[in-house]
């Protein structure tokens, strides 16, 4: 029986129904964005405010970061902030859009966005990394539809110049990352030959530079209290408590957990052989008898009746596979719900995997040794 006192409790009670039943956001998501606004509203009554609006949201996130540009956040700062403004969207419309919502790609122009995108996606790129071309092409499209410009054929270097100029000064990375998506889909149309000159030649070239940041890693005891919190007494728990071994024992990542199918699991030789989603090659990781048994406890117990080749389903009807996506939502739930002092780290399937590279480090495991346990192309990439 859920607990509502305040009419805060009740904002993200009826919040959380909409990320559930209308975004079919996973339960372990919401408990995620939970976690974020009550430590919010904890924050705000020691400064004496106990009704939210959003506008208290929005100068939470003020207060938190000035200022900020967005892009130039750490993975775990943006996240804090996409949180809050989703609270603070739910409260000024009764409602929640869902990404593809927002997105606007229609007319000429619009299709061959659109086919780009398809294009990104059979390269295999990162769901983020696609949203983020998505995201800027359609706010160059819609400057195109103010100027009446109806075809890339129309589009020269005064029109992309005349766009540059509108960007804001003060967010270098937005406009690095503008250039980039335009850049590339300019290229792509003229190696599709829709476009007979190679009009991203035009685009100039910028001298930002993104620092580099140290992957996110957790202690042993960290990842065993968190592993060890799983509450395995249902299928869903056996589920995720396997994911979560995969993930922190073998280093594999959440798409090829999510894409490992019965055929990947050598039970006679105890091994796992699969090829990799991101680089296509073959890997080979043991079987260690501690996954081997979550798997088996999983398949017996847990898994839902179904001809689906794929180990791993979703928990609920119509117990299709789950995705990375949800694979890393879980992860994050795991985390979340241990009591783990977090801090700025990121908490996903990668933490564990960059933990795993680092446990074979102190252990003076030898660099190509982890190279082929991580399944990296090269050991400069380790």
């Amino acid at each position: 029986m859920r607990k509502i006192r305040t009419t805060f409790d009740q904002l993200i009670f009826d919040a959380g129904e909409v990320l559930i039943n209308k975004l079919l956001r996973t339960k372990s998501t919401v408990i995620w964005y939970s976690y974020y606004w009550r430590r919010m509203y904890r924050q705000l009554l020691t400064q004496g405010i106990s009704e939210f609006t959003s506008t208290i949201g929005r100068q939470y996130l003020i207060n938190q970061f000035g200022d900020f540009d967005y892009a130039s956040l750490s993975k775990h700062d943006k996240d804090v902030v996409k949180i809050i403004n989703v609270l603070c969207e739910f409260y000024d419309t009764g409602t929640l859009v869902s990404y593809r919502e927002r997105i606007f790609l229609d007319g000429p122009i619009g299709e061959l966005v659109k086919q780009f995108v398809a294009h990104l996606m059979s390269l295999r790129l990162k769901r983020s990394t696609i949203n983020e071309r998505e995201h800027y092409l359609s706010r160059f499209l819609i400057f195109l539809k103010k100027k009446g410009l109806m075809s890339m054929d129309q589009v020269d270097k005064f029109i992309i110049l005349g766009y540059i100029k509108t960007l804001d000064v003060r967010k270098p990375s937005v406009a690095h990352m503008t250039l980039r998506a335009i850049r590339t889909f300019l290229k792509y149309l003229f190696e599709q030959e829709i476009l007979k000159t190679d009009t991203s030649l035009s685009v100039p070239k910028d001298n930002y530079k993104k620092q580099a940041k140290l992957p996110s890693v957790f202690k042993i005891d960290e990842i065993q209290q968190m592993i060890g919190t799983i509450d395995r007494s249902n299928g869903c728990g056996k589920r995720n408590y396997a994911i979560v071994l995969l993930a922190a024992r073998l280093g594999l990542r959440a798409s090829d957990i999510a894409g490992m199918r019965f055929e990947n699991l050598h039970w006679d030789q105890s091994i796992i052989v699969l090829n990799q989603y991101k680089t296509g090659r073959e890997l080979q990781l043991p079987l260690l008898a501690e996954v081997g048994e979550a798997i088996i406890d999983y398949l017996k117990y847990g898994r839902p009746v179904s001809e689906e080749p794929y180990v791993f389903l979703l928990a609920r009807s119509p117990f299709g596979r789950i995705h990375s996506c949800g694979i890393t939502n879980l992860v994050n739930g795991a985390f979340i719900a241990s009591g783990v002092n977090i801090g700025h780290r990121h908490y996903g399937p990668h933490a564990l995997r960059h933990s795993l590279a680092s446990l074979l480090l102190e252990q003076s495991t030898v660099l190509p040794v982890i190279t082929e346990v991580l399944g990296h192309g090269s050991s400069d990439s380790t």
